[in-house]
């Protein structure tokens, strides 16, 4: 069997605040951007690699989703708590200065982890973690 990671998905509440963070912030290039206003569905992903892809979508929007099951991604997600990725560069730090500076919200500053890894963490517009570790 040969597979690959094709697509990931992230929610967002504010599609507009959520491509700045990933296009402009990350450097991500846009893919593909469908629908409208908050209801958008946006696909952005490593310049150079086309065959790995972030899927930014709006949450609980299948309709097989209850009320109760979207009041709960809704707290979640406004605690950070219900989508995460872990990207990888091989530079930190300079990846953390520039993201740092743009004003997003830093979790974690870059550090050793005991199990070996050098790694940092942010939370995206709509509260998502986005670990960032260093590749060697």
């Amino acid at each position: 069997m040969n597979l690959t990671i094709h697509t990931t998905a992230l929610p967002h509440e504010d599609p507009d605040a959520s491509l700045a963070f990933f296009r402009d912030l990350l450097g991500f290039e846009v893919r593909a951007d469908v629908g409208q206003g908050r209801m958008r569905w946006i696909t952005v992903g490593p310049p150079g690699q086309s065959g790995t892809s972030i899927l930014l979508a709006p949450p609980a929007v299948d309709p097989g989703v209850t009320e109760e099951e979207r009041r709960v991604i809704t707290e979640m997600m406004a605690k950070g708590t219900y989508g995460w990725i872990l990207l990888a560069t091989p530079d930190l730090d300079e990846v953390f200065a520039k993201v740092a500076a743009g004003g997003a919200e830093v979790v974690q500053e870059p550090t050793t982890q005991p199990y070996g890894v050098r790694d940092c963490a942010f939370r995206d517009p709509a509260g998502n973690l986005i670990r960032v570790q260093e590749a060697r």
